[in-house]
């Protein structure tokens, strides 16, 4: 089993920034994959950003030139550095992994975006 638990989350205003944290622990055979979704209120969990299992980034568009996601490989850790938040950015960000074909979760972080 692999444990993902996301930190960072917040109640932020409108153009400013937070830096959400997602560290895996556990059985950790290989990451493959691990990276951020988000799901609004009242919507679909969707991609936010990823690294894909070849190492190249995946964005969504509507967080492209503002969200960043980087990673600590030594630590399996990721990170989603968030700037310029609009009030659609309001949502819980979950982190996913996936380990030897498996998809994990994490608990998720609340981000709730101020106008």
């Amino acid at each position: 089993q692999v444990q993902l638990v996301e930190s960072g989350g917040g109640l932020v205003q409108a153009g400013g920034s937070l830096r959400l944290t997602c560290a895996a622990s556990g059985s950790i055979r290989r990451i493959n994959a691990m990276g951020w979704y988000r799901q609004p209120p009242g919507k679909q969990r969707a991609l936010v950003a990823t690294f894909t299992s070849i190492g190249s980034t995946n964005y969504a568009d509507s967080v492209k030139g503002r969200f960043t996601i980087s990673r600590d490989n030594a630590k399996n850790t990721v990170y989603l550095q968030i700037n310029s938040l609009k009030a659609e950015d309001t949502a819980v960000y979950y982190c996913r992994a996936i380990d030897s074909g498996l998809i994990y979760w994490g608990q998720g972080t609340q981000v709730t975006v101020s106008s």
